[in-house]
Formats: structure tokens, C-alpha cells, sequence
């Protein structure tokens, strides 16, 4: 990557900034709410380990910003433009190892009894947040898809990550032995 010389280009002053390959496109181009849904997916995980969870989520936690980040740099570019340069690309291994956090966050914290609400520790409550910008970046992968190709290893990551979402909240309340808040129908 070159280095940042400056935060500010000017060029996006008028509503139109660039896609990595150089085409120009709007701000509000549905390409660029998918990248940008992903960054601030990035900025609530740094908001979760910001809050102290367990260790074990952490290095978790820091893996999955970097993967985000190359999903970012795969979504930024036009799939024409995507053999010219050295980008990461989509990997069904990160797919798989999601399952298998999951599956081992799931044997420690059993089966749900009941729906359980957002909430707990600082960190589950966060780890819900993003959870809930994962399935809309997932929604909105999914719509760029009808129009423009999307990697189908991006889409099955992203459905992946908001279940380990789901998975690790509960995983962090129960670490810091505080029990999870129940759905109460009706209360």
C-alpha cells in the first residue's frame, strides 16, 4: 500500500469518490455502502476489544478485523480490475474457521433454552451490536450481488461471522459468570 500523505483529497467534495480501480462513482453507490458497512462492522469490533473482554475473544476478534479489512479491499474493486493487482482474496478456510469457533463456544455454553436479549457485560452488548450491522452488510452484500458479482465466499463469511456474533456474546457473559438476559414474552 502507498503511504497516506494526506487525509484529504478534495475529490470527494462533490459526492463522487473512487473505486480502487479508478472508476469514479457516487458516494452513495451501493458498492461503496458495502465497504463502508464493513468498516464500521471493523470499528465496533475495535469498540469490543476496547471494553476488556476475555483474551480468548480478543485474538479472535483481531484476526476477524484483518480478514474484514481484506474483504474491504476485495469489495473496493470491480471484479475486471481484480487480476491486476495483488489483493487477498475470499477464502472458504476463514468460512470453516468460524464454524469451528462457534461450535466450541456453543459446547461450552450448551443449547439455548430460550431466546436471550442483547445485554450482559459492556463487551457481549457490543459483540451484539456488530452482530446486528453484520446481517445488514450481509443484506446489502446480498442486493449488490442481483447487480454486480460478489464473491460467494464473501457472502457465506458474512453469514458465518453473525452467527460467531451470536456465539461469542454468550461465550463472554458466561466467562465473566453473568447470566444471559431472557426474552420474557409478553413482559
Amino acid at each position: 500500500m502507498p503511504p497516506l500523505t494526506r487525509l484529504y483529497t478534495r475529490t470527494g467534495d462533490q459526492g463522487q469518490t473512487r473505486l480502487g480501480g479508478g472508476q469514479k462513482v457516487l458516494k452513495n453507490s451501493l458498492r461503496l455502502e458495502c465497504y463502508g458497512t464493513i468498516d464500521e462492522l471493523n470499528s465496533h469490533l475495535g469498540l469490543v476489544i476496547a471494553l476488556d473482554p476475555s483474551a480468548e475473544l480478543v485474538v479472535s476478534l483481531q484476526r476477524i478485523q484483518n480478514e474484514l479489512f481484506d474483504l474491504g479491499s476485495d469489495l473496493c474493486f470491480l471484479d475486471a480490475d481484480k487480476s491486476k493487482y495483488n489483493l487477498p482474496k475470499p477464502r472458504e478456510e476463514l468460512v470453516v474457521l468460524l464454524e469451528q469457533e462457534i461450535d466450541r463456544y456453543q459446547a461450552r455454553t450448551g443449547p439455548l433454552a430460550n431466546f436471550i436479549l442483547p445485554g450482559g457485560t459492556r463487551p457481549a452488548a457490543a459483540l451484539h451490536v456488530a452482530r446486528t450491522v453484520c446481517r445488514r452488510l450481509e443484506r446489502l452484500c446480498v442486493e449488490l450481488d442481483e447487480s454486480e458479482p460478489v464473491d460467494p465466499i464473501t457472502l457465506r463469511y458474512l453469514n458465518r461471522l453473525s452467527d460467531w456474533l451470536f456465539a461469542a456474546p454468550r461465550l463472554e457473559n458466561m466467562l465473566q459468570g453473568v447470566d444471559e438476559p431472557l426474552w420474557k414474552p409478553g413482559a
